[in-house]
């Protein structure tokens, strides 16, 4: 009996590109960004700042031209990918210029939106010219031999502030170890794609724990080892701890056994107590942790955790206002690894809130897009690039507000450091790769005569 259009089953209805919802979010985002900017000004000096439209117009520029590579080259992306990164990126801004009135000598905003403009740039490289993800499962053993190289190259070159995690060639200096994360998240997704079965269902079963064979596990592993290794080596104890994550939950989603978080947990706290023992200046931020007023009650002064706490707490609900508070006492950390007290001192519970709320959302977005493929390489990617901007959030905030030790990070897109906000923006670009993919039309599977309705898209 030959089919009929009625006899077919409907097609899967075509979700919206929702582009035009983008670029109304763009534009709030920008608008937000300069308000903050003109009030710090009317704050601080009683007039509107002198470049405030140039701000204004290099935020808009920037935000239009990622909109365009994404509006051409990601239709179908998700829409609040990238309002989410520039509000941020604006908001750190704001923040950090705040902090640069304060110190005349050390103006860190122009340099940070040279930074931004440059990250933007790798954004707009990475959407339009890498049209499919899966592409990046090919590289999977050189992402993991650059990164390495990425790590190890610091070695060589004088620590700063105990950590040997920078490079500095004249005046210009970066992280490497910033884009090292994105490059292990590709290997450790390639890898586990192609050995889930393995890593699932072979090997022995040890107090209800089924471990996979050495041979499986092996290669992986060694890996970790050998980039937490070298971190260590540096003092680098805060992307110690982000790999050591993201190795944990990208093994958790390939293989779906809780019992690898429980073993993660135990190896992450064993390792802390080790190396918070050992090693002196970690050692130094746990004594910090646990009593933050030491340094007050010896006569020193407050130390930056101290200051930080108590930069939160002048905050209250709503906060002292855009420019009226003291969190510059924190010292040279201000404006990078605390620059979230800022935030919490001036924009109070709410504007920490609503800051933490925007990390939670792009985070959420990041894990949807990965779950709503079918490639497993583009499901573990996306969990894994969502799951690092969530960790980083984790340990920097923790840190900040006494929850655990210090640690050297940056806030994703608040803190000022060029490499960071690059590494983000990477980032955003490719949860945007994955998330058109994954909400794409797929191609219709109906029987020959039989006539698919077309849905117009909602722009």
């Amino acid at each position: 009996m030959t089919a009929t259009t009625a006899d077919a089953p409907p097609p899967d209805p075509r979700l919206p590109k929702r582009r035009g919802v983008e670029l109304s979010l763009l534009v709030c985002a920008v608008l937000i960004s300069v308000y903050g900017y003109i009030d710090v000004g009317l704050t601080k000096n009683n007039a509107v700042p002198p470049d405030a439209a140039g701000y204004g117009a290099g935020l808009g520029v920037l935000a239009l031209l990622a909109h365009l590579a994404v509006r051409f080259r990601a239709p179908y992306a998700d829409p609040l990918f990238l309002p989410i990164a520039v509000l941020l990126n604006g908001l750190g801004l704001v923040l950090i210029y705040r902090l640069d009135l304060e110190t005349p000598n050390s103006v860190a905003a122009p340099t940070q939106l040279v930074w931004s403009t440059l990250g933007v740039a790798f954004f707009i490289v990475v959407v339009v010219f890498l049209r499919d993800h899966r592409v990046l499962q090919r590289y999977a053993y050189l992402s993991v031999v650059a990164a390495l190289v990425l790590m190890l190259v610091p070695i060589f070159f004088p620590a700063v502030n105990g950590a040997k995690i920078w490079i500095r060639l004249g005046g210009l200096s970066f992280q490497p170890g910033e884009f090292a994360k994105i490059l292990l998240a590709v290997f450790f997704a390639a890898y586990l794609a192609a050995n889930h079965n393995a890593l699932a269902y072979t090997g022995r079963t040890i107090w209800k724990l089924q471990l996979p064979t050495g041979r499986v596990l092996g290669p992986i592993v060694a890996i970790w080892l050998l980039s937490v290794g070298v971190l260590v080596l540096e003092r680098d104890l805060g992307t110690s701890l982000l790999f050591f994550g993201l190795f944990v939950i990208m093994l958790y989603v390939a293989t779906g056994r809780t019992g690898w978080i429980a073993v993660g947990l135990v190896l992450a706290a064993a390792g802390a107590v080790a190396v918070g023992w050992l090693e002196p200046h970690v050692h130094s931020r746990v004594e910090d942790w646990l009593n933050p007023f030491a340094s007050i009650e010896a006569g020193d002064g407050p130390s930056q955790l101290a200051q930080s706490l108590f930069a939160f707490a002048a905050g209250g609900m709503l906060g002292a206002g855009l420019g009226l508070g003291h969190s510059i006492l924190i010292g040279f950390a201000a404006k990078s690894d605390f620059i979230l007290a800022t935030a919490g001192e001036e924009l109070g519970l709410v504007g920490l809130t609503g800051i933490f709320l925007l990390y939670a959302l792009i985070v959420a977005r990041g894990y949807r897009a990965g779950l709503a493929l079918r490639d497993p390489f583009g499901r573990l990617l996306a969990i894994g690039l969502a799951s690092i901007l969530a960790l980083q959030v984790f340990v920097i905030a923790g840190g900040v507000m006494g929850l655990i030790p210090l640690t050297g990070m940056a806030m994703p897109f608040l803190a000022q450091g060029g490499s960071s906000v690059v590494t983000n923006w990477i980032i955003v670009a490719l949860l945007i790769r994955v998330s058109d993919s994954a909400r794409a039309p797929q191609p219709d599977t109906v029987e020959p005569g039989v006539v698919a309705p077309v849905v117009e898209a909602e722009l």
